[in-house]
């Protein structure tokens, strides 16, 4: 049995086949040498550097100097972290089975004749192809029309360029759309890094206050109860704060990724005049997506808790009225934790 033959099939099987050897950052077929990260996902080494240089901007590549530390960015399929050392993507291991098939596949396709396929009619010319475009109604039309028809005034151009071009347009969008979505991702793991921190700070606190208590209990034992339930109250209202940033930007990631996904399946339409008719609105839509929310954020120094802090320095007879330290630096960070909270 011939091997090619029995790898590559006909009709739409070879178009599914053709969907397989799709890299999801430059939306074409793979280009050699392609890497499979540890997901088992595939990309073209080149657009596999190319995120990972987004991701990772300071790191730098094999003609600069040499990084003593690696680096992670994202899969752009499974939104799975991929983590690297100091060889970057040319650490990763090629795939050469699927750099075998598609050069099968491309051996193939070209010892075959092209297939005639369906093509839209014009509604005004039943008989005639929509074969050019039109620059001044923006819509696919038919030759008769600009000749005899109501485009007759309109500026037209070859539909196939204004094709490969909006295309091209949408796959640089989407190109972007993914990048302001690994920017999101990473603000998400800041924003988790800071609910720990928030969580370490405050258990810190609580153990000095509880220690310092201690000594004087049974005078101060009222008292702690207040000063810990305060705490606790500082710690909840910022944990509230950070996890509702979270939220927003989870939101906000999955509507980007959907768009992604309807882009995707946009670029999937053959036919000009199909993809034409809906491919403006969607490049205005990622546009606009790309530009993203203006969501909150956590100012510098927001996760800090040291001014929760006692001096006991005082006599027995003064612990009764002691508070918390209001010191230059607990009043800025309060100042600002108060504003935000109330915005």
């Amino acid at each position: 049995m011939d091997y090619k033959s029995s790898l590559i099939p006909d009709g739409n099987a070879m178009e599914n086949l053709e969907k397989q050897l799709i890299c999801p950052i430059c939306l074409e077929m793979f280009t050699k040498p392609v890497v499979i990260l540890p997901c088992q996902h595939n990309l073209c080494r080149k657009c596999a550097n190319d995120i990972f240089q987004a991701a990772n901007p300071y790191w730098t590549n094999r003609g600069g100097s040499v990084s003593m530390s690696g680096g992670r960015f994202r899969c752009p399929s499974c939104r799975h972290e991929v983590i690297m050392d100091r060889h970057g993507v040319y650490g990763l291991q090629r795939n050469l089975l699927v750099e075998n098939i598609i050069d099968i596949y491309k051996q193939e396709c070209s010892s075959r004749p092209l297939q005639k396929g369906s093509h839209p009619m014009c509604k005004e010319h039943e008989d005639e192809k929509i074969n050019i475009y039109c620059l001044t109604c923006e819509v696919p039309t038919c030759s008769l029309c600009k000749v005899f028809g109501a485009h007759q005034a309109c500026e037209v151009a070859p539909l196939q360029s204004i094709f490969q071009g909006q295309k091209t347009e949408l796959s640089n969008c989407i190109s972007m759309l993914v990048a302001g979505n690994d920017r999101v991702q990473t603000i998400i793991s800041q924003l988790e890094d800071s609910c720990r921190v928030t969580k370490e700070n405050s258990h810190q606190v609580k153990e000095e206050l509880s220690q310092k208590f201690d000594t004087l209990y049974a005078i101060l034992d009222e008292k702690k109860s207040e000063l810990l339930q305060r705490i606790t109250q500082e710690q909840e209202e910022k944990l509230g704060f950070i996890e509702a940033l979270i939220l927003q930007y989870r939101e906000q990631l999955e509507k980007s990724t959907k768009l992604v996904e309807t882009a995707i399946q946009s670029l999937d339409e053959p036919g000009g005049a199909t993809f034409l008719s809906s491919a403006k609105q969607l490049i205005k839509s990622i546009v606009e997506a790309s530009k993203g929310c203006q969501l909150g954020k956590t100012e510098q120094g927001f996760e800090n808790m040291d001014y929760f802090t006692l001096d006991l320095e005082h006599i027995a007879e003064a612990l009764r009225a002691i508070d918390f330290g209001t010191g230059k630096g607990c009043d800025v960070t309060c100042l600002t934790f108060e504003r935000q909270r109330s915005s």
